[in-house]
């Protein structure tokens, strides 16, 4: 596995796994279409992107072009998938669009794999915690349940918490490889649907197939612009711009935050491990943190002083909490995230004290959900 093609790999997780590749002595292709939304209006002179300039074929182009993917697959061991859209608020509106990169892509190469020669023999996918929906929780009359999305009448109301019809007050647990799949936004179908294509074609080509099922990934050299990447931008961004934060629901949904790090790590061991062909596997750690508690940590640790106001305001599609079980990949692959979430923020913070504020259109993407109906 000497030659690798990572899609999207002038990404925040695609650099740092470029970079790891390559300190592996890999020889890493890149395909990406340096999209604006993540790096900006001039994206060569994005930090992204100037950290694998001149490291790597780098090759402008798109996963829905069957030319480029063509061009891009020439000649590699591997590929790792991470192009994609991700927002899931976004999503929600942009339906067509989501659907033709992150199906339309996978299924596109997919299709050239399968019908044209190649010298591929291994892919990984990254998927994404948002195919479990809401998650696994325990019923003290029901045992293991997986509640239907909430519902925007109780959410009007002021009631957050997830229901399970002839349960009492449900339990949240750590949700497994084996749990339910029932996406509550088209980002999460679109990545449902990308790992199943995946997992099903690949043992029919022969090609070993394995998905990442990314949780919140964080840290250095994520885009704070972008006003999709994810509360941990959006806030220390706010923080830096001396903004007052307005966090939804009630504060304390949480997400299971995972340091780039050990991301980048477990997706090198996903490449080059044989133990890991044929399954999918969460990636997280095993933790989950509140909204208020970022919110919290962050102004402490950037030496904000931005006002925190819990706003009861929601946005369709969004979940209300989910943490990884990493008892498969532990037991298969020994993995065990490294980096603590103390320690991650310090260091994501540290970094982000040197890039200062930037300019995000977060307001505008607020306002845009607004309009349609999908933020209340």
């Amino acid at each position: 596995m000497k030659n690798i093609l990572v899609t999207g790999g002038a990404g925040f997780i695609g650099t740092n796994l470029v970079t790891k590749l390559l300190a592996e002595g890999c020889k890493v292709t890149v395909l990406d279409n340096l999209s604006p939304q993540i790096h900006g209006e001039e994206p060569e002179k994005s930090v992204l992107y100037r950290s694998i300039a001149g490291k790597v074929a780098f090759i402008r182009g798109d996963v829905t072009d069957r030319a480029d993917l063509r061009r891009a697959l020439a000649g590699q061991d591997a590929v790792v998938h991470l192009a994609a859209e991700t927002g899931t608020g976004q999503s929600m509106y942009r339906i067509d669009h989501y659907m033709k990169v992150n199906v339309g892509g996978t299924s596109l190469l997919l299709d050239i794999l399968a019908n044209e020669p190649h010298s591929v023999k291994r892919l990984v996918v990254a998927s994404s915690r948002s195919i479990y929906g809401e998650g696994k929780y325990v019923s003290k009359e029901l045992g293991a349940v997986y509640p239907e999305h909430r519902s925007a009448e109780d959410m009007s109301k002021g009631d957050f918490e997830v229901k399970y019809p002839g349960s009492s007050r449900l339990a949240l647990t750590a949700t497994d490889e084996e749990s339910k799949l029932h996406p509550s936004s088209v980002y999460g179908i679109t990545k449902q649907v990308q790992e199943q294509l995946v997992m099903t074609v690949c043992p029919a080509i022969k090609v070993a197939p394995v998905a990442l099922r990314y949780q919140n990934v964080y840290g250095p050299g994520q885009s704070l612009s972008n006003p999709y990447t994810g509360i941990l931008s959006i806030f220390s961004n706010l923080i830096m711009s001396g903004k007052p934060i307005n966090v939804f629901e009630d504060g304390t949904e949480s997400r299971d935050f995972v340091f780039i790090d050990d991301v980048a790590r477990i997706t090198a061991a996903a490449i080059m491990d044989d133990r890991a062909s044929g399954y999918v596997f969460n990636v997280g750690t095993g933790v989950p943190t509140d909204v208020m508690t970022v919110a919290n940590a962050l102004n402490r640790k950037l030496n904000g002083n931005s006002p925190i106001t819990v706003t009861g305001n929601f946005r369709i599609g969004d979940i209300r909490h989910n943490f990884a079980s990493l008892e498969r990949i532990e037991r298969i692959l020994g993995f065990k995230p490294r980096v603590s979430f103390d320690e991650g923020l310090d260091r994501f913070c540290a970094w982000v004290r040197t890039i200062g504020a930037v300019t995000s259109d977060y307001e505008g993407s607020l306002a845009e959900m607004k309009s349609k109906g999908l933020m209340k």
